[in-house]
């Protein structure tokens, strides 16, 4: 019997979803909450960008060796472990004498424990993205576009929210707020522990579930043949000049966000921070930022579904880059609890809206025999560009201060703009556009 997507894709974006945010913000946030140095904490988790970029020089060694369900399935498997790991770490001692941001030792243990899940994660990323175009047909990659999309922001915002809450709410930092069953902070080790189970959970129903495509086998390639056809055929492309610089420069004010923005919410106010408590930045993430990026990702892909990418890109970037602004006046105004919930609110609406179009983006010029490939070369030209300016941020925060670090990405986020009109000389993206909608598979067959 053929098992319909619904009973796999959610479960598989989700698994996608969830190791990315844990590795590049919540360990931002945990270090945050251990006390360690701004300048610090950017630098070196800005490198756990790494696996993210150089997984295109292995992602035609996935197309060309073992099926993308092998592949996505030890990959979960492993993630499983590697989250165990992390929690038994976080029990030992050093965790306990990292509180006074004198432990180097746990910072480095820990740090290598989140980029060896970063390498993982990342070929997880190729094996998920590969079955998706493997698995379901054009049609249903069309009608589950937007839904793959959802879940991963779920997966992003559960995993920075709600997740990061529960995790604060356990210890006994801040009784007022605290459910004090265990002492902080051991509350990190549970939640690393839990992850563990859950990629078990996940491995586990997902060797159950998923189908088994006839399309899902090796590349008939030799593995280096599949890595250098691979790689000609997407940098060879019709206007790949164009594509890059899209690719690298879109998020370019949201690279700078990244890793300031929960230092900025968490540190405290003497530092010129707002000085939230760790189950207030959860709440506001888990709850208002929730329901704003799924409102987000499917207004945007009934959007782009009624008027096209080139229509809606413009409109979207605009409000991509308005993130930038706010914590620029927050930084400058230090306003209360309510009033900053509701920027970080506007702030997933439109995050919702602009990653949709950038998911359309690369999708369409992710296309033909390599397109496993393809778009696992896409998403690291992308990681490169989150991880520069990234890992550049501490270092300008600390001597430009909160305020004008937060002027400075708005004024930078404005090339955004420059490079959105380069989507218009880009043929491929009007070519399979008007694929799609010629046979009905249109986006808004999927809303």
């Amino acid at each position: 019997m053929t098992k319909s997507p619904w009973t796999y894709i959610p479960t598989l974006y989700l698994a996608e979803g969830f190791p990315y945010i844990v590795i590049n913000t919540v360990s931002t946030v945990l270090y945050a909450d251990l006390g360690f140095a701004n300048e610090q904490i950017a630098f070196w988790t800005g490198w756990l960008y790494l696996p993210w970029i150089l997984k295109m020089f292995w992602s035609p060694l996935v197309d060309a060796r073992g099926t993308k369900r092998r592949w996505l399935l030890g990959a979960q498997t492993l993630l499983a472990a590697l989250f165990l790991a992390v929690a038994a770490l976080t029990a030992w001692e050093a965790f306990t004498r990292a509180a006074d941001a004198g432990s180097l030792t746990f910072f480095s243990l820990s740090l290598f424990g989140f980029l060896a899940g970063a390498f993982v994660s990342a070929t997880l990323d190729v094996a998920t993205d590969g079955y998706y175009l493997l698995a379901l047909s054009p049609v249903e990659q069309s009608k589950f576009v937007g839904i793959r999309t959802i879940f991963y922001r779920l997966a992003m915002i559960l995993g920075s929210g709600a997740f990061v809450s529960v995790t604060a709410a356990l210890a006994n930092r801040t009784p007022d707020l605290s459910l004090a069953v265990m002492p902080w902070p051991y509350n990190w080790a549970a939640l690393f522990g839990f992850l563990g189970l859950l990629f078990l959970a996940f491995a586990a129903y997902h060797a159950h579930i998923l189908p088994r495509p006839a399309e899902d086998k090796p590349v008939r390639k030799n593995g280096g043949a599949a890595w250098a056809d691979s790689f000609k055929t997407y940098f060879t492309q019709k206007n790949i000049c164009y594509i890059l610089a899209f690719i690298l420069l879109y998020r370019l004010g949201d690279a700078f966000l990244e890793k300031i923005v929960p230092l900025f919410l968490l540190k405290p106010q003497a530092e010129g921070a707002l000085g939230m408590t760790v189950q207030a930045y959860g709440l506001i993430k888990g709850t208002l930022g929730l329901g704003a990026v799924i409102a987000g990702n499917l207004a945007g892909g009934w959007l782009l579904a009624r008027y096209g990418f080139k229509k809606c890109i413009w409109p979207f970037a605009v409000i991509l880059i308005l993130p930038n602004f706010f914590y620029a006046y927050m930084s400058w105004a230090h306003p209360g609890t309510a009033a900053a919930a509701a920027l970080i609110t506007l702030e997933h609406l439109g995050n919702g809206l602009a990653m949709m179009a950038f998911s359309v983006f690369i999708m369409y010029i992710s296309q033909g025999a390599y397109k496993t490939s393809h778009y696992a070369i896409s998403t690291g030209i992308m990681a490169l560009g989150m991880m520069v300016p990234s890992m550049a941020s501490g270092w300008l925060q600390v001597r430009l201060g909160y305020t004008s670090f937060f002027l400075l990405a708005s004024v930078v986020s404005l090339v955004t703009l420059a490079v959105v009109p380069l989507t218009g000389k880009i043929k491929s993206i009007e070519e399979t556009e008007a694929a799609f909608r010629t046979h009905k598979h249109s986006l808004e067959d999927g809303q």
